[in-house]
């Protein structure tokens, strides 16, 4: 199973350019069941916080909803083991909390890799980062 930063979600919707086809191909494959992957409950606030900025409030309030209805798609949850990995995982490499969540996440349910454009994720060890060209 593959984890999906929420930029993978936001490309897509967001742009033009080889970077959202990209993503967009991804994400195609997971609805279609053609690959296996999950996020992080936290996935939806930033996806509707990003896409406020760049469609307006209601359009991210309905791509919020898709989302969350979005087919072969796992969410994980955050609790209080994720929040410890996190933590661990902040002091150790220095990166941002919110990433360090999606790190924590990922490894905790066992995602072989993270499909992330953030550069962030090649420090943690123990997580591989599929780029998005």
């Amino acid at each position: 199973m593959i984890y999906l930063d929420t930029n993978i979600f936001i490309y897509p919707i967001s742009g033009t350019d080889v970077k959202s086809a990209t993503c967009g191909a991804i994400l195609d494959k997971v609805f279609k069941g053609e690959e296996k992957a999950g996020t992080s409950c936290l996935t939806w606030d930033e996806f509707q916080y990003a896409l406020k900025k760049v469609i307006g409030k209601e359009n991210a309030i309905a791509s919020g909803a898709i989302l969350i209805n979005s087919p072969n798609l796992t969410f994980f949850k955050t609790d209080l083991q994720v929040i410890q990995k996190a933590q661990t995982i902040t002091e150790e490499y220095g990166i941002a909390p919110r990433d360090a969540i999606h790190a924590a996440t990922a490894m905790i349910n066992n995602c072989s890799e993270i499909v992330s454009d953030d550069p962030d994720f090649d420090k943690i060890k123990g997580l591989k980062r599929r780029k998005i060209n």
